[in-house]
């Protein structure tokens, strides 16, 4: 059964300087260890130092304090990116399928169509937080579910009885969870945008929830194509989208060209206690 909300409901609520802090393990203004992930460069994009800082707040742990991904307020750029992530709603179009454990969510599996669209590759690194330290979270379950060039998602509507573009991928040791999906559409109300959720055995029954943002230049190029330019319209400009406004920024793809679509790499970190 699909998990009802409102996709414009929000969550969670600003940490301050000192919180965050005491959440990496600082003492006052102390330089922060890097994330431990060995040589590689982070390339998602996202900016060392961000200026806003939210934790969960749907999920409780079972000590009564919310496992927590941050944005640092005016930290020293040496923050861990992967710690770099706000929470947001998963909204109304979340349905559990336990047979989509896949990585090419592109195919409705009872008809075999695929969802015509610019191809995306997007690549997952989770890590756990640990004194400010960020370590590869393996056997995490990455979900991923969105809507399709025409702005319908699976299982609602005219996609009832189909199930493309979704599906989740369990993180290897080295964290890693990728999916074949292509650049999501748009409806009304929403800027572009792809939902997703990260859970695990190790979570005592939390799960992260957050979404996915587009730069807007790259959404206006895509739609003029097809099969998107068969829409008369584009939806929202993510300024003008009240989750993005409330940590979007945070959340945004850093796009790279591949192929005949487009690449990302989104690193993100989680709390657990």
């Amino acid at each position: 059964m699909p998990h009802a909300a409102h996709d414009d409901a929000q969550i969670g609520r600003i940490l301050s300087r000192r919180e965050i802090l005491a959440l990496l393990g600082l003492a006052g203004g102390g330089a922060l260890a890097g994330c431990a992930r060995g040589p590689e460069t982070v390339t998602d994009g996202i900016a060392a130092t961000p200026t806003r800082a939210r934790s969960g707040g749907v999920a409780r742990h079972p000590t009564g304090a919310a496992p927590t991904t941050a944005v640092a307020e005016s930290l020293p750029t040496a923050v861990p990116r992967c710690v770099v992530r706000p929470e947001q709603t998963a909204g109304p179009f979340y349905v559990y399928d336990p047979a989509l454990e896949r990585s090419d969510i592109r195919r409705d599996q009872a008809s075999g169509q695929i969802s015509e669209g610019l191809p995306l590759a997007l690549e997952f690194r989770v890590s756990r937080v640990a004194e400010g330290v960020c370590e590869p979270l393996p056997l995490a379950y990455v979900d991923l579910w969105h809507c399709d060039a025409r702005g319908v998602y699976s299982g609602f509507g005219e996609g009832r009885d189909e199930d493309f573009l979704r599906g989740y991928q369990r993180t290897g040791a080295d964290g890693r969870a990728r999916f074949a999906t292509i650049y999501p559409g748009w409806y009304p109300g929403r800027a572009v945008h792809i939902h997703f959720t990260i859970r695990g055995a190790s979570f005592n029954g939390y799960t992260f929830t957050s979404q996915l943002y587009f730069d807007d230049a790259i959404s206006e190029q895509v739609f003029a194509q097809a099969p998107y330019a068969a829409r008369a319209a584009q939806g929202l400009r993510n300024a003008q989208d009240g989750l993005y406004r409330d940590g979007g920024e945070q959340l945004r793809l850093a796009l790279s060209e591949s192929g005949e679509g487009y690449a990302a790499v989104f690193d993100i970190g989680l709390q657990l206690g």
